[in-house]
């Protein structure tokens, strides 16, 4: 499996055996205040200067954010592209949360094919719980995803069907997992958020269905990035330890997989995703797709759950 990014002539090819990709990302009014002014003036220039000191460092990519306060960032994005299209051919990554600009970019340069609404924030109570914790997790891996699915949806109705991915979890499928009340309202609000994406992932399929518009939903079991590798989570896996190290938890982590591994790597996730993504996927939809090294059938056979 392999991503393949595309400009006019160039191709950035990401796969295990290409693992870099040098993502230019200084076209980016955040903090940057000189910046912000000039783009509220409709004043470009300063993106050319950008554009070329990023090219002379090595950028295969460059990351395109046009979010300046009191702004018109629809206006700007559309604009900017096009000046970055016309100084260089590099693919670009268009970095916006606003659906105007997802509006005003097809509008401008071409259609909606694939959505992947991958959000994930599980806050740790650390001996403080704060109710807000749960509110917010539940903000982010439900309601962020549905934003996500809202706003794409009529661009895949006109595209003739499409692709919709979300990332669920497996501690979602295994109970006095993330909902285990030592880990407090925010690691409550995870569980709950991710439950729900699993039914959601199935009713949306049904009623897509007729529409070529393909839903599924992949459960990680641990994935090698720092929503693993944290204090509170090592705490709750060593709770016998003051300060559990990585080496420390390591043996805990692998507990939980029918296959001796810890946790699995980002690219398996990212394999995942590419599958249910393309051609080769087209028949397949309302599927819990488990990336977990038998994580869960190891759940239910110590707990008697088949």
């Amino acid at each position: 499996m392999e991503t393949v990014l595309r400009s006019a002539s160039r191709e950035v090819v990401i796969s295990p055996e290409h693992p870099f990709c040098i993502i230019g990302e200084r076209i980016n009014p955040t903090g940057r205040k000189i910046f912000q002014d000039q783009l509220r003036r409709g004043d470009l220039s300063r993106i050319g200067i950008d554009v070329a000191q990023q090219l002379a460092g090595g950028a295969m990519v460059l990351d395109v954010n046009m979010g300046a306060p009191l702004a018109d960032e629809a206006e700007l994005m559309v604009a900017a592209v096009k000046l970055i299209q016309g100084a260089c051919d590099l693919p670009l990554c268009i970095d916006s949360s606003i659906i105007e600009v997802l509006d005003a970019g097809l509008a401008e340069f071409g259609h909606l094919d694939i959505v992947v609404a991958n959000a994930g924030i599980l806050p740790m109570a650390m001996g403080d719980p704060q109710p807000m914790d749960f509110v917010d997790a539940v903000d982010v891996d439900l309601v962020g995803v549905l934003n996500a699915v809202a706003v794409s949806l009529p661009h895949l109705e006109a595209a003739g069907g499409g692709s919709i991915i979300m990332t669920g979890s497996l501690a979602a499928m295994m109970p006095n997992t993330v909902d285990n009340p030592n880990m407090g309202p925010g690691s409550a609000g995870y569980g709950w958020a991710k439950r729900i994406l699993m039914e959601y992932t199935e009713q949306l399929a049904l009623q897509l269905g007729p529409k070529f518009i393909r839903v599924n939903c992949i459960h990680p079991t641990n994935v090698n990035t720092q929503l693993l590798h944290n204090d509170g989570l090592y705490s709750m896996f060593r709770p016998d330890l003051e300060h559990p190290t990585r080496e420390d938890v390591e043996p805990a982590f692998a507990m939980m997989q029918a296959m001796p591994v810890p946790y699995v790597e980002p690219r398996d996730i990212s394999a995942a995703v590419l599958f249910l993504a393309s051609d080769e996927a087209r028949y397949v939809t309302g599927q819990q797709l488990r990336v977990d090294a038998g994580g869960l059938l190891k759940y239910r056979s110590m707990n008697n759950a088949f």
